[in-house]
């Protein structure tokens, strides 16, 4: 069930859907749209460190999915003339892993290593002397023969991303250089971002087409990314638009996805569906709400509740989550009343 009612906005990019989000994705801090602040700081910082000769500091980004964490990561790689290379933290499951892709990194080069917070605790303790005097200590052998070796390591910068900082160890959080929040994007970036997009795609898209896919959009660019490829395929069938995409087109389309006025998809609406009809609004706990809906607690926490938190229609409490005013009134439901059967609105 959780994969059915995931659809178009859980934030995480399908597998063939890859290639055209790279392709999509920004080249350069001048051709990014959004976060101005950061982006005005990280222009500064790599400006300093091209003026000094150095390798950039060690970065760390985090924020929801698909609000570009990869895409700065490749960006500062390319504004500091260096290679980029990029992990994962599930990937580096052995301490082994994460020695063998720190000697072969060569001067200056930019690593990324995405979902940062995941990384085994003997992986995360090589990192340590490698991030802070660019060292690498392996030991050699077992038991009473073992020894300790330690190589030096060429000035590269380190990109951590990750969609739960508060997940990371202070340890590990103490050693970057700069900790940068992305926020979720305002409707305004939103517009420009699908404009750029349609520009690549070949597409005529209306400045009306792109409000109302951006409002529904969930201030994420990888989502509005891909829900104008969605548009898209339903101009294609429609011989009168053509390539040419105008609000009416775009709003038909995005009902035919269930994608509401609010940028709710099929997982928002049953969460607080369940939560409104099956307990009166809360307090629930996420594990009893999440086996209510069929859908993993994990998936819940980190994919769908911060943009209705944020949006102010959930909140979490210490007895458990609970619907907002705002909530009910989305779905046309008096408070108190929803035990009764009232009909709800979904769009």
């Amino acid at each position: 069930m959780g994969e059915e009612l995931r659809g178009d906005l859980s934030g995480e990019a399908l597998p063939e859907e890859r290639g055209l989000d790279d392709r999509l994705r920004p080249g350069s801090l001048a051709e990014m749209i959004g976060q101005d602040r950061l982006r005005e700081n990280l222009a500064v910082f790599i400006e300093a460190a091209h003026g000094r000769g150095e390798p950039l500091d060690h970065l760390l980004f985090y924020g929801p999915p698909g609000l570009g964490k990869t895409s700065l990561a490749r960006i500062v790689a390319r504004e500091m003339g260096a290679q980029f290379r990029a992990t994962s933290g599930p990937v580096l499951e052995r301490a082994g892993d994460l020695a063998a892709l720190l000697s072969n990194l060569e001067p200056s080069d930019v690593l990324f290593i995405d979902e940062i917070h995941r990384l085994p605790a003997a992986v995360e303790e090589i990192l340590y002397p490698a991030m802070e005097d660019f060292q690498l200590d392996l030991l050699i052998g077992q038991g009473p023969s073992a020894r300790s070796i330690r190589l030096d390591l060429p000035r590269f910068t380190l990109v951590g991303a990750t969609t739960r900082a508060g997940l990371l160890t202070s340890p590990l959080r103490d050693r970057f250089g700069w900790s940068a929040r992305l926020d979720y994007y305002p409707a305004s970036d939103l517009t420009g971002v699908l404009a750029r997009s349609a520009r690549l795609l070949e597409l005529e898209l209306e400045p009306e087409a792109a409000g109302e896919i951006a409002g529904r959009s969930r201030g994420t660019p990888r989502i509005a990314n891909r829900l104008l490829r969605r548009v898209r395929d339903f101009a294609a069938v429609d011989r009168e638009a053509g390539p040419r995409i105008d609000a009416d087109l775009a709003r038909y389309a995005l009902e035919r996805l269930d994608v509401d006025d609010q940028g709710f998809d099929k997982l928002d609406r049953a969460l607080l569906l369940t939560l409104i009809e099956k307990f009166d609004g809360g307090p629930v706990g996420l594990e009893t709400l999440a086996a209510a809906i069929g859908e993993d607690k994990g998936t819940l926490e980190d994919l769908v509740e911060p943009f209705l938190i944020q949006g102010g229609f959930l909140n979490r409490t210490p007895r458990g989550r609970v619907a907002t005013p705002r909530a009910f009134e989305h779905f046309g439901i008096e408070p108190g009343m929803a035990s009764a059967g009232v009909q709800r609105k979904l769009f």
